[in-house]
């Protein structure tokens, strides 16, 4: 797998993920969700590839959701940011996700 500058491997698009196993993925958070006090903390984000967004109808997903456990908040994740994540992805209520995921803030999306 071809690597980086920064030592990470090459991201792979959200839609090509396979249903288990590491991977490697770069998008912007699209939304994210925090538990109330009473909940066991958890915070979650969705994170999508918006590159890839501009192709109709292409039949693939291009949303993977991101959850630390134990964790109200993650600083720097907020909507709008640029990501790498790299992690286990398994598929969770129809949607791939990665718990506890290594992540790099690449910088914020510009409007």
């Amino acid at each position: 797998m071809p690597t980086q500058p920064a030592g990470w491997p090459t991201p792979i698009a959200i839609n090509e993920l396979p249903l288990r196993g590491r991977v490697v993925c770069a998008g912007v958070i699209d939304a994210v969700t925090i538990v109330p006090a009473s909940a066991s903390p958890q915070y979650s984000a969705i994170i999508a590839d918006r590159e890839f967004h501009r192709v109709a109808n292409d039949g693939g997903s291009h949303r993977l959701r991101l959850v630390w456990l134990g964790r109200r908040r993650v600083p720097g994740m907020v909507v709008g940011t640029r990501v790498r994540i790299e992690g286990m992805v398994s598929l969770r209520d129809g949607l791939p996700t990665i718990f506890n995921p290594r992540y790099e803030i690449i910088g914020t999306q510009e409007t």
